[in-house]
């Protein structure tokens, strides 16, 4: 069973209608109770990432988070918001983050894009696999080299360890897409509005066993 943490930061129904149209069991989950049981789990979410962290601590979610994802070993999905949230902190804000991953969020460096490109950063993006890192085999088929997702974000991450970086995009500048760590993975990206490529991500999640929990 896939757990889907409701925290009052959006999109949870696509997420679990697009769990549904892969015949994929999801649950939609509001507390850190509800999470026991829980195989894999989803984080998604839109918004600021102060707002998301304070949700989390006030539905009780992030000691179970923390129980499930670095106690269990859990494999956990962060999406959006969600990617955000797994790592240290954001410029966005002053709370720090769950801290699962070596990495913090930054604004999209303006003076490094062109004028005609605006913030957000929103639509569509070729994304692809950074050479030589460590993306997990199972999701190798869920990135051809024609893969394109759907982005809407002012930030993204910066990793203190490049390999950590494991998905590429373009916007100005590469920036990191996607990164994973032991049984974490972070996606910039929505999986649940990026159509056929983005049911490979979400199937590929649902297939995948990590050899080692994060640390």
């Amino acid at each position: 069973m896939i757990a889907i943490i409701d925290y009052g930061a959006g999109n949870i129904r696509s997420v679990q209608n697009m769990l549904k149209a892969l015949s994929l069991p999801a649950r939609i989950v509001r507390d850190g109770a509800e999470l026991e049981g829980a195989e894999r789990i989803i984080l998604p979410g839109v918004g600021h990432f102060d707002h998301g962290m304070a949700q989390l601590e006030a539905r009780g979610l992030v000691p179970a988070l923390n129980e499930m994802v670095t106690g269990r070993g859990v494999p956990l999905l962060g999406i959006c918001l969600g990617a955000q949230l797994i790592a240290r902190r954001s410029d966005e804000g002053q709370r720090p983050g769950l801290g699962w991953v070596a990495a913090d969020v930054v604004a999209f460096d303006r003076a490094r894009m062109g004028p005609e490109l605006r913030v957000p950063h929103m639509g569509w993006a070729e994304t692809w696999v950074a050479p030589g890192t460590a993306l997990p085999p199972a999701f190798d088929a869920a990135f051809p080299e024609d893969a394109r997702f759907y982005y809407v974000h002012s930030f993204h991450l910066a990793c203190e360890d490049p390999d950590r970086a494991v998905l590429r995009a373009w916007h100005g500048y590469e920036f990191a897409a996607g990164v994973a760590q032991g049984n974490v993975l972070g996606m910039q990206f929505h999986p649940e509005k990026s159509h056929d490529f983005g049911k490979r991500v979400l199937r590929a999640f649902a297939a995948w066993t990590p050899e080692k929990v994060t640390t």
